[in-house]
Order: structure tokens, then C-alpha cells, then sequence
């Protein structure tokens, strides 16, 4: 007896061999899986009966994985967990900075995939299980609900996929504190293991959407040899300034020049990452 569905899920191959054995496992881990060839027919699906996460082959004929994940992050927040090949780094971070909440690379272990698809879906439904709502977090002009799953910057909304703010939030939780991507990679992620180039793409990600300059950081700032911290200088958790009750926040300026604990992979003078 095939155990109740835990969500619906979209699988988006055109190799029908990686696409049954997908749906294969997740059908045995309880969900209810829908399958598509080709960007088009994963539009249409998605349009038909909207998943809880899909499972996206960047290589696809028609539109490509990349265009599918930005026209559903157009219609509504979906994560995505995108399948790419072995090796081929670069297109390992365009998923990532089109809004893909992870990627697994071919050839994959099916039971790893089932495994990366339940930690998304946990963390993009959490607040369900909370039975009390998490008070908002403020800071430097960033305000995030929890429990309504928004942020907002300077009183205007963020588009910010599940793991942007994930992360977001937990480094609103711990002003001032230094995080390496490993411990990041582990208390916001829920993994023990990964491409720690994962937690670099969605910090500039991140940069993208909340800093003034996301060339030079003030809020998110690299500290040297460690990861990062998030830094609102001498303001309160309620964005004013600790010695002009009356004054906005003054974050001190800090530069990435991409020589600390990411070089080579978190330049702060490096391409902006696209808006979803």
C-alpha cells in the first residue's frame, strides 16, 4: 500500500530512464509526482496543478531549465532543486542565481535526491509546524516575518527565494556573528555535507537584493579566513541608531574584494546576480 501523499512534486527530464526512476523513488516516499519531457510541457503542467517543488533538468529541448525555473519564479515561489552534469560548474551557479534552491549533478543517487528534496520542502514549510508565531526580525531597513514567510527592505518587498530567506533570517537571529559556510551549509541548509559554492552564490545573491552597493557590502560583509557576518553597525534590532535615538542606522563600509575565505568565488565586484 503506497503510503499518503507528503506533497506533489514535478519532474521535468526528457531521458525517460532518469525520469522513472525519479518518480520511482519519490513515489515510494510518498508523494504524488507529475512529469514533463520539455520546458513547454513543464509550464503546462505546472500551470495544470502547481507543485510543492520540481525537480528540473537544465538540459531540456523547447526552453532550457534555466528559462523554465525564471518563468515559474514569474508565477509564484516554487523551490526547485535542479539536475545538472557532472563537472560542468558554471551551470551549477546559474541555476542557482536564476532562484534554484539546489542542485544535484549526473549521475545521481536517487535515495540522495529524495533526501535533498525533503530537506527543501522542510524548510520551505517550517513555519507550519511552529506552534507559536516567531516574532519579526529588523534590522538596517530589513524586516522578516517568519511565520508570514515575508522581508521586506526599507518597506518594500523582497522577492527572495526559500533558501535566500532561510538565510536571511538566520543571520538576522544572530547580528554581528560570524558564520563560516560550513556552519551556514548546516544550520540553514540541514546538511552535513555539499558544494559549499552553494552557500557563496546565495550570499551574493542575497547582496543583490539588500545592499545599497552589492559591489561593497555594508550589511553582509566577508570576514577574512572565517565566512560571513551580518554586520548593521552601531543600529538596534530596530534599525535606529544606538546613539541618535533619532537617526537612522550608519553601517560602516566593507569591501569584498574577494580575497578571503570564498576567493575566486564570492568577488564583491563580480556580476550582479539576476532578479527572479
Amino acid at each position: 500500500m503506497q503510503p499518503p501523499a507528503t506533497g506533489r512534486i514535478l519532474v521535468v527530464d526528457d531521458d525517460p530512464t532518469v525520469a522513472e526512476v525519479v518518480t520511482g523513488y519519490l513515489h515510494r516516499a510518498g508523494y504524488t509526482v507529475d512529469r514533463a519531457e520539455t520546458g513547454p510541457a513543464a509550464l503546462e503542467r505546472a500551470a495544470a496543478h502547481w507543485p510543492d517543488l520540481v525537480v528540473l533538468d537544465l538540459m531540456l529541448p523547447g526552453i532550457d531549465g534555466l528559462e523554465v525555473c525564471r518563468r515559474l519564479r514569474e508565477k509564484g515561489p516554487v523551490p526547485v532543486i535542479m539536475l545538472t552534469a557532472l563537472g560542468d560548474e558554471g551551470d551549477r551557479v546559474l541555476g542557482l542565481e536564476v532562484g534554484a534552491d539546489d542542485y544535484v549533478t549526473k549521475p545521481f543517487s536517487p535515495r540522495e535526491l529524495v533526501l535533498r528534496v525533503e530537506s527543501v520542502l522542510r524548510r520551505s514549510r517550517r513555519t507550519e509546524d511552529v506552534p507559536r508565531p516567531a516574532p519579526p526580525l529588523s534590522a538596517a531597513g530589513l524586516t522578516v516575518d517568519p511565520r508570514a514567510r515575508t522581508a521586506t527592505r526599507n518597506g518594500v518587498g523582497l522577492s527572495l527565494t526559500v533558501r535566500e530567506f532561510d538565510l536571511l533570517a538566520h543571520l538576522l537571529r544572530h547580528p554581528a556573528r560570524a558564520f563560516s559556510r560550513e556552519e551556514l551549509m548546516r544550520q540553514v541548509w540541514g546538511w552535513d555535507f555539499g558544494d559549499l559554492s552553494t552557500v557563496t552564490v546565495h550570499v551574493r545573491r542575497l547582496r543583490a537584493k539588500i545592499e545599497e552597493d552589492p559591489a561593497h557590502p555594508r550589511l553582509i560583509q566577508t570576514v577574512w579566513g572565517v565566512g560571513y557576518r551580518l554586520d548593521p553597525g552601531a543600529s538596534r534590532l530596530d534599525g535606529t541608531d544606538a546613539s541618535r535615538p533619532d537617526g537612522p542606522a550608519a553601517s560602516p563600509s566593507c569591501t569584498d574584494t574577494g580575497t578571503g575565505p570564498d576567493a575566486g568565488a564570492d568577488p564583491g565586484t563580480g556580476t550582479v546576480a539576476r532578479e527572479d
